[in-house]
């Protein structure tokens, strides 16, 4: 079989190395990394651009295409593929709206009572402001760009000014363009966060794992939002209970709630939750596999990945819990300098192989690329490091064990990444 992978980042990178260790299984990539392309041949076709896709997918005869982020997507690469008689593993533009719009997603959980923040929507910066100063969904209060914005799109407000210039910012400077034309503005929920995965076939549904994200840029949970700087998986709050509820109360209403709209979902679906004190509500969905997620839940998958996809693909799954190990994975983000804001590029990575050398450390690359025969920084967030052990104690140590012989210049990560882990959850949401 032979499968295409779209994307470049570390959750990519993390795809191709699940399906290049299955027999029987060939892969190429698009435009991939360095990491990327020491496992497998990649092409240099751009990813928001569907007819080339398609194009190059029937170049190389592919079996299977796997959309890995969300932009193409959002743009209808399923729906092309679709056309033109070609297996793709991933939503339609329509059923990605789940993530591309996330005024689109709270109206739909309101509809379909899956439980999430009180929210309002706003379709101007005056509108924004008149609900901020009713002061009716209180503070702290979450501010959303409506559109795709690399998972930076969100403010939380403490007070009405930070809460002023966050709408000054995304709705009059248009930070993010066109995806702060509409704001979302949401009551701020109090928990812990984690997030919960499934691959999907419109109707039935396989269940993958948990993880917990570390989105704040520095230790504590402190400084602006990130993509991710980190995770651990299985997350110690999703307990089987808690994992049934989850199912139960969003993603079985979710998946019904598509289909019964017209648009089924296919692809993985990411829930990411609040556990808060009335039990799991909804904060956002991703229309495809998370990333830093991917990287420390892939390496636990025990079955084989390509048959989950193409048994999605083809409407064939049978509602299920996957084969997973049960050791415990933790996975460090190394970022840039100037990340979030900015990213430090050409600066040359040493110490890749060293770190690859640690038994049970992974490294996956993210915004790498080649100069003159060295491996540089080429984006904010530049590598995941994971680290495996049979409890989240062995796992941190390996992972930060293993980045700590990677240098390069401006080099960013949090040194508590997996700590949540270690923090016994007194008493689980009811």
């Amino acid at each position: 079989m032979k499968i295409l992978v779209v994307g470049g980042g570390g959750r990519e990178h993390a795809l191709v190395w699940a399906l290049t260790r299955e027999r029987d299984v060939t892969v190429l990539c698009t435009p991939g990394n360095p990491g990327i392309a020491a496992l497998a041949p990649c092409a240099s076709v751009p990813v928001t651009d569907p007819d080339a896709l398609a194009s190059l997918a029937e170049r190389e005869a592919v079996d299977l295409t796997v959309i890995g982020p969300e932009l193409p997507l959002s743009l209808g690469v399923a729906d092309t593929f679709t056309e033109r008689g070609l297996r793709v593993f991933g939503p339609t533009r329509a059923a990605a709206a789940l993530e591309w719009s996330k005024a689109f997603a709270k109206d739909f959980m309101a509809r379909h009572r899956v439980p999430t923040a009180g929210f309002r929507i706003c379709h101007s910066a005056g509108e924004a402001l008149a609900v901020l100063s009713s002061g009716e969904l209180g503070y702290p209060i979450v501010l959303k760009a409506d559109g795709l914005a690399a998972g930076k799109g969100v403010v939380i407000a403490e007070t009405r000014a930070i809460a002023d210039q966050a709408v000054h910012d995304l709705m009059v400077a248009r930070r993010f363009g066109e995806s702060g034309d509409t704001l979302v503005l949401e009551e701020f929920l109090v928990g812990d966060e984690a997030s919960y995965f499934v691959v999907a076939d419109g109707a039935d549904f396989v269940r993958l794992s948990s993880a917990q994200d570390h989105k704040r840029i520095f230790d504590g949970d402190r400084g602006p939002n990130t993509g991710g700087m980190g995770a651990f998986a299985p997350s110690p709050l999703l307990t089987s209970q808690m994992e049934q509820r989850v199912v139960d109360e969003i993603v079985v209403p979710v998946l019904q709630g598509m289909v019964d709209e017209g648009r089924p979902f296919r692809g993985f679906l990411y829930v990411g939750l609040m556990m808060t004190s009335h039990g799991p509500k909804v904060v956002e969905f991703n229309v495809r596999f998370g990333d830093p997620e991917a990287q420390v839940i892939l390496p636990m998958l025990a079955e084989p990945l390509s048959t989950l996809l193409l048994d999605a693909t083809s409407g064939q799954l049978s509602s299920r819990a996957a084969r997973f190990s049960t050791d415990k994975f933790v996975g460090v983000v190394l970022a840039s300098g100037g990340y979030p804001d900015s990213a430090d590029n050409g600066k040359v990575i040493t110490g890749l192989a060293n770190a690859a050398a640690v038994p049970d450390a992974l490294v996956f690359h993210a915004g790498t690329a080649e100069s003159d025969s060295h491996v540089v920084t080429h984006g904010g967030r530049v590598l995941t490091v994971v680290g495996r052990g049979t409890t989240y104690e062995q796992a941190i140590e390996v992972a930060y064990r293993a980045a700590g012989r990677i240098r390069f210049e401006h080099m960013q990560l949090r040194t508590d990444i997996g700590r949540k882990a270690l923090t016994a959850v007194s008493q689980s949401p009811v």
